[in-house]
């Protein structure tokens, strides 16, 4: 009896908006989502000299001028806590950010043979970078901790308030990155622009002073940054009560974020149907 062969057929239709996203089908590609961002930490560091080192190198650096330019030079207020764990503290949610949006922003372009020949749920490849961000966010939080134990920093009970901030980075981050991503396959003018994004969102983040140093009647406008709140949340969570957050303009934080990650994922679904024709 001759065997029969059997296709089975798959029909792609266009979904609308953030509630058409298909969660049950990204549960089903989660080995797929795993691989890749495996698959981004390998190809990071395989070849480097230094390898993981390098996660623990560029925040450190960072730390070290911000500490000199803006604690020694310039003299900005440090609410009682030492400079290097101030600057640090907040060093580690912007490398964190910074690292999983240039990633996630470049991750369609850069798997653009893969896009083109087969078929996966595309949310994978921007969410995959914040898997591999995880990496380089625990290295520099190992050092945060040796940091805080050299300057005798004890952390008080809103360290249990951290994962809520690091989740709110990593949606801050994916929200954005959503937004660059799509944008960067239509307009590759984009790739150009991630980096001064990033470099321009340091100096307007309060990486290398205390918010406080903004004056009250500019502390809601200068939080419409969404990193702004998961700075200083993450400074109120490892250094205490002296560096508690601006809560208004944490609240305004949570808003803009839940508005980017929503309406960055209904544009990249609506984008990602000439994904494979423009890439």
């Amino acid at each position: 009896m001759a065997s029969k062969a059997y296709i089975q057929e798959r029909i792609i239709r266009p979904k609308k908006g953030f509630a058409d996203i298909d969660f049950k089908e990204l549960w089903q590609y989660r080995e797929l989502f795993w691989f890749l961002a495996l698959r981004d930490i390998m190809i990071r560091y395989k070849q480097a000299v230094l390898g993981f080192a390098w996660a623990a190198i560029e925040p450190v650096m960072v730390m070290i001028v911000f500490t000199v330019i803006f604690g020694k030079v310039a003299k900005l207020p440090d609410n009682g806590i030492p400079y290097p764990v101030l600057t640090f503290a907040a060093v580690l949610p912007w490398n964190f950010f910074s690292k999983t949006l240039a990633q996630s922003a470049n991750s369609m372009v850069a798997n653009a043979a893969m896009i083109s020949k087969i078929y996966f749920p595309r949310l994978i490849m921007p969410a995959g970078s914040i898997i591999a961000g995880c990496i380089d966010f625990a290295i520099t939080f190992i050092i945060l901790v040796f940091l805080m134990l050299w300057y005798g920093v004890v952390p008080t009970a809103a360290v249990f308030f951290l994962p809520f901030f690091f989740l709110l980075a990593a949606f801050v981050s994916l929200g954005t990155g959503l937004w660059l991503s799509a944008l960067n396959v239509v307009y590759r003018d984009v790739k150009h622009i991630i980096p001064f994004i990033i470099r321009f969102g340091l100096y307007i983040s309060p990486v290398g002073f205390s918010s406080s140093v903004i004056p009250e009647k500019y502390r809601l406008l200068y939080s419409l940054n969404p990193m702004v709140g998961v700075i200083d949340g993450f400074r109120w969570c490892l250094l205490g009560g002296k560096a508690a957050p601006y809560w208004p303009g944490l609240c305004i934080s949570v808003f803009l974020t839940i508005v980017l990650v929503a309406t960055g994922a209904i544009y990249f679904r609506k984008t990602e149907r000439i994904f494979a024709d423009v890439i």
